[in-house]
């Protein structure tokens, strides 16, 4: 028995032998543009101008990154010769069609990037076959809508990323299938509309970002159906009232944020059904008074900061709840004069006082905050409602008008005088006449965009006191004069996107001392000198993106002095604007890419050292960064964009400690001694930077931070080497105690002073 065994063995093994080399061999093939990794199973082929996706990439490959191609489709079964792929990341490919059934075959796929591409819509069946998914990422691309059924095969997905779409209406079940989504993130898109079941069938969602959108109305109904919902950001949306009506009911909601909106009255009851409630964001609105909140046994952190709160008679029962409930809350009074500034929770209810007759009642009545909604529901005030326009609609619940694209030549009247949205969008009136909104003082938010205006005449806005939002955007306005928006002071946001400016309209920004944000991106503006932003002392943001702008003067900026994010990026100036920054201590981010600055000098960012959190300098075309540039810059900055640059080498950066991101991807980087600084920095991160050597040829494509072997002949690497690790003496054999025991003689010596 064992004769014939032994000998099937032996006739086996010259079949078994070639095996293994064969297999070898073709686990070790790579694309002539990509970089393999053959132990780690990655394979990257980054900005290689890629219009399909390379073959002959090894089967086992298990992260394929081709970001930064033109694949501009993902055609059907695009991937089937990668069945092991669990990362995938198609992030700024130009795709604009994903054909249906384009990752079949990929069912072991964890995570799929298709950010940041051209993505208008997603055929019923592009993402079939990826049951084992856990991420999705569609943020920066053009979605306009989704048809439900389109993350029907998704249904181990846990976060998917939609912000920086737009988005203006989500369908009934739009996310039908995605039964394990914990977290989904919509933000920065133009939601207006959310159909009552929407959100069904998310019943693991905990949190739900809907910030920077264009929700007039809460869409209680459609919220509630994410019954689990533990955070809801609700943030920078248009709302100017919230009742119980507003039938937002979840039960385990914890933290909700609606900070940055119009709200001016709260009903006592708006959140009763959030009984789980912790924290309240309600930052930068418009309450000047607060009911007690009822229904909110576990409240314990309410967010009041930047509202003109009016600390007088009817401000004690808040006080009383706050103290009763211990509720910790921010926040100061607006009025009345002698409690201006005071912190609300350094306020007890005795220092308020009831004004009687006299000049404190006068005071009162003089400081108080114009257009105040009124404390009741909406519509309690005698006479609020009235007619509406023909072709227009008015809801009376929401206090919302719309004759959006209705083919009118003239403003309409005869809106209801409790109007605080006015929708006239897509009409064709050139001109906006004097007094053209009579009757509306409570107007919060008044839409413009799309009409072919020309001109606002002198008192265009009269009457409109409590206005914060104006929207102008897209028409033909090359200027704006102060007595036009003089009847608007209390507007806040004004937005001139994709007009005809060539100047910042300063004149026009007098007549606006609450003004907190102002857009003036593609436009065509070619200089920013001293005085056009004197009547920007409350600015906060200014978004200057996509001009001709070639200087920005020093002093320019100056009467700014609260700015906080400053957008220049998209223009066409040749160097940093050092001197501009100066006088602006809480500048946070700074964005200056897209413009042909190709150098850096030392101490361009000086002045503002102290604030800076976030700075961007991708696609700048620089090629040169002085050893000094980021000096000042300290442990406050926490991102820094670098990427597709013309960058060969760059200056090690130990002044920044905090860094939280750092992207130095496409930039060409010549791994030679030269960069050895660098490559000692990124080695002591922790963090993913992108930078990968360019040349020399033996380096190319290999990671900055971890080509150790790349500069092992570098001078200084061989010194610190040597100091690390002692030579042994000729003559002797190396022994490490010996060694060890030289040492501590010379030590002792030393100590002594032998």
């Amino acid at each position: 028995m064992a004769g014939p065994q032994s000998v099937s063995l032996v006739l086996l093994i010259p079949l078994l032998l070639p095996l293994g080399p064969n297999r070898c061999a073709v686990a070790q093939r790579c694309p002539q543009a990509c970089v393999c990794d053959n132990p780690r199973r990655h394979v990257a082929c980054r900005h290689q101008n890629l219009t399909e996706v390379p073959t002959a990439i090894p089967e086992l490959t298990q992260r394929l990154d081709l970001q930064g191609n033109v694949l501009q489709e993902i055609p059907p079964a695009a991937f089937r010769d990668l069945p092991h792929l669990t990362h995938l990341d198609l992030r700024h490919c130009q795709v604009g069609l994903v054909a249906e059934g384009a990752f079949r075959g990929l069912g072991r796929l964890l995570l799929l990037n298709l950010a940041s591409n051209r993505l208008r819509a997603l055929p019923q069946e592009a993402l079939d076959g990826l049951g084992s998914l856990q991420r999705l990422e569609l943020a920066g691309n053009m979605l306009e809508e989704l048809r439900p059924g389109t993350f029907g095969a998704l249904g181990a997905v846990t976060t998917l990323n939609l912000a920086h779409n737009a988005l203006v209406y989500l369908p009934a079940m739009a996310f039908q299938g995605l039964v394990r989504a914990r977290w989904l993130q919509l933000s920065h898109n133009a939601l207006s509309v959310l159909a009552p079941e929407a959100l069904a069938g998310l019943p693991a969602l905990r949190r739900l970002s809907l910030h920077h959108n264009e929700l007039q109305a809460l869409p209680g109904a459609a919220l509630s159906q994410a019954r689990g919902l533990a955070c809801l950001e609700l943030g920078h949306n248009p709302f100017t009232y919230m009742g119980e009506e507003d039938e937002l009911a979840l039960p385990g909601l914890r933290e909700l944020r609606l900070d940055h909106g119009a709200l001016q009255a709260l009903d006592a009851r708006a959140f009763a059904r959030c009984p789980r409630l912790h924290t309240l964001d309600l930052r930068g609105n418009q309450l000047d008074a607060l009911p007690p909140l009822q229904g909110l046994g576990q409240l314990r952190r309410l967010r009041l900061q930047g509202n003109p709160l009016w600390c007088g008679c009817r401000a004690r029962p808040l006080l009383e709840w706050l103290a009763r409930a211990r509720v910790r809350s921010d926040g100061a009074c607006w009025g009345p004069r002698r409690l201006r500034g005071e912190a609300l929770d350094a306020l007890r209810p005795s220092d308020l006082r009831c004004p009687g007759p006299g000049a404190e009642e006068e005071e009162a009545e003089e400081l108080r905050p114009r257009g105040r909604a009124p404390d009741g529901a909406p519509g309690e005030e005698a006479g609020a409602a009235g007619p509406c326009p023909r072709s227009c609609v008015c809801v009376p619940e929401s206090r919302h008008s719309s004759c959006e694209g209705r083919g009118l030549q003239a403003v309409p009247r005869g809106f209801p005088n409790d109007t605080q949205l006015l929708d006239l969008r897509r009409n064709r009136f050139p001109v906006v006449p004097q007094a053209a909104f009579p009757g509306l003082g409570r107007l919060v938010s008044l839409h413009l965009q799309h009409c072919g205006l020309t001109e606002l005449e002198a008192g265009a806005l009269a009457g409109l006191d409590s206005l914060v939002y104006l929207y102008l955007s897209d028409n033909r306005l090359s200027g704006l004069s102060a007595a036009a928006l003089e009847g608007a002071p209390r507007l806040g946001y004004l937005y001139l996107e994709r007009n005809r400016f060539v100047r910042v309209p300063g004149a026009a920004l007098l007549a606006l001392p609450s003004l907190f944000s102002l857009h003036l991106q593609d436009n065509a503006l070619d200089h920013l000198a001293p005085g056009d932003l004197a009547g920007g002392r409350a600015l906060r943001w200014l978004y200057l993106s996509g001009n001709r702008l070639t200087r920005v003067s020093p002093g320019a900026l100056g009467p700014a002095r609260e700015l906080e994010q400053l957008h220049l990026d998209r223009n066409r100036l040749g160097e940093v604007p050092t001197e501009a920054l100066e006088g602006l201590p809480a500048l946070l981010e700074l964005q200056l890419s897209g413009n042909p600055l190709r150098a850096l000098r030392d101490g361009a960012f000086r002045p503002v050292g102290r604030s800076l959190q976030h700075l961007f300098l991708n696609s700048s075309g620089l090629e040169q960064i002085s050893p000094g540039a980021f000096s000042g810059l300290g442990p406050r900055l926490r991102s820094l964009h670098l990427q597709k640059n013309q960058l060969r080498t760059l200056p090690a950066l130990p002044g920044l400690s905090e860094l939280e991101l750092v992207d130095l991807s496409g930039n060409p980087f010549h791994c030679d001694c030269q960069l050895l600084p660098l490559h000692r920095w990124l080695a002591g991160l922790n963090l993913r930077v992108g930078a990968t050597c360019a040349t020399p040829p033996n380096a190319r494509g290999q990671r900055v931070k971890a080509a150790a072997a790349v500069f092992e002949a570098c001078p200084g690497r061989a010194a610190r080497k040597a100091k690390r690790t002692p030579a042994p003496r000729p003559g002797t054999r190396g022994n490490p105690v010996k060694g060890r025991q030289q040492k501590a003689n010379k030590v002792g010596k030393e100590r002594t002073g032998l």
